[in-house]
């Protein structure tokens, strides 16, 4: 049960960075300052700026 816990906070970060990122947040706007949630949070927001990049949203 608390793998699974962490998971879901982990994939939480990960969704929210990467709407940061889809809004084009810098990211140093991460809330996070646990270094799982924030590496996750910036594989979000990474993931969002290669697709702004590649014109994937519209900016």
């Amino acid at each position: 049960m608390m793998k699974r816990q962490k998971r879901d906070r982990l994939e939480r970060a990960r969704a929210r960075g990467y709407q940061a990122g889809v809004v084009g947040k810098q990211k140093e706007a991460c809330p996070y300052q646990c270094l799982d949630a924030r590496g996750h949070w910036l594989g979000g927001w990474r993931d969002a700026m290669e697709g702004r990049g590649s014109g994937l949203f519209m900016k």
